[in-house]
């Protein structure tokens, strides 16, 4: 059965981030993953991690201006520099943390900048991370996001994610498949994960359409996740969804599934 991690930046919002990684060991996790880490010293989120006996597997590299509506610049042209000190800056907190995930928001189109500039500049901008990050063995993700929660999101489909990574062509560059974005885009997701299993380094899920708890919605996860078995997927599950109350009163999910697999 695949491995589920918890997203602290969705998960356990009714207390303090720091206090998240306790809630989520005491709720049955083993990993989380979030969003950023850089409010906090990276030994002071390494701290809380150990503590708590999570394993952090993955967080996102700093994507621009999170509160005026970016999300992401790696495909903005002119604003390359920032997005190398945004890798550095990733990296420092990495290397003491411990993911051997980073992802890299590729961002929202600006008005008047063509697509296809932004593609190549997208482009660019991953082939230098993935180099840098290949250095210490960190694999990097890029993920396609729907246009309906992020209007004008440079990456939106699996094709379109699968064909940036062809032509960056590192290995260690690799598809972030979030079914939830998936779902909304485009559907098909059975196809999709047997389409691009060999090339997807992380997934996520969700409910769809009102991302609550993934036992919620119209995605049958019990057979996306015998799938997963049958394709020998030995990643994590990130649970990026918002519970619709408590996080703990609604982690029945969990339950559930697993009592369905074991009949």
């Amino acid at each position: 059965m695949p491995k589920f991690a918890s997203n602290l930046s969705m998960m356990f919002t009714e207390m303090p981030f720091l206090d998240r990684f306790a809630a989520a060991s005491d709720a049955g996790f083993s990993a989380v993953e979030f969003l950023f880490p850089y409010e906090y010293s990276p030994e002071v989120v390494k701290s809380r991690a150990s503590e708590a006996g999570v394993q952090v597997i993955l967080f996102n590299m700093p994507a621009g201006n999170w509160n005026a509506g970016e999300r992401g610049i790696a495909c903005i042209p002119g604003r390359e520099e920032e997005f190398r000190a945004g890798l550095k800056r990733a990296l420092s907190y990495a290397t003491v943390i411990g993911p051997r995930r980073l992802h890299a928001m590729a961002g929202i189109v600006p008005h008047g900048v063509k697509p296809k500039t932004c593609r190549t500049t997208l482009i660019e901008n991953l082939k230098y991370a993935a180099e840098e990050l290949a250095k210490h063995d960190i694999t990097l993700l890029l993920e396609a996001i729907n246009t309906r929660d992020m209007p004008g999101f440079a990456v939106s489909t699996q094709s379109d994610s699968y064909s940036i990574c062809r032509t960056v062509n590192a290995p260690n560059l690799k598809m972030q498949m979030d079914l939830y974005h998936m779902q909304v885009m485009e559907g098909d997701l059975a196809t999709k994960l047997k389409q691009y299993a060999a090339h997807c380094g992380h997934i996520q899920i969700a409910g769809c359409p009102e991302r609550n708890e993934p036992n919620t919605g119209e995605i049958r996860y019990e057979y996306i996740f015998r799938l997963l078995d049958k394709l020998d997927y030995q990643g994590w599950l990130g649970c990026e969804y918002r519970p619709a109350g408590k996080t703990t009163d609604g982690l029945g999910w969990m339950q559930s599934f697993a009592s369905a697999r074991a009949v």
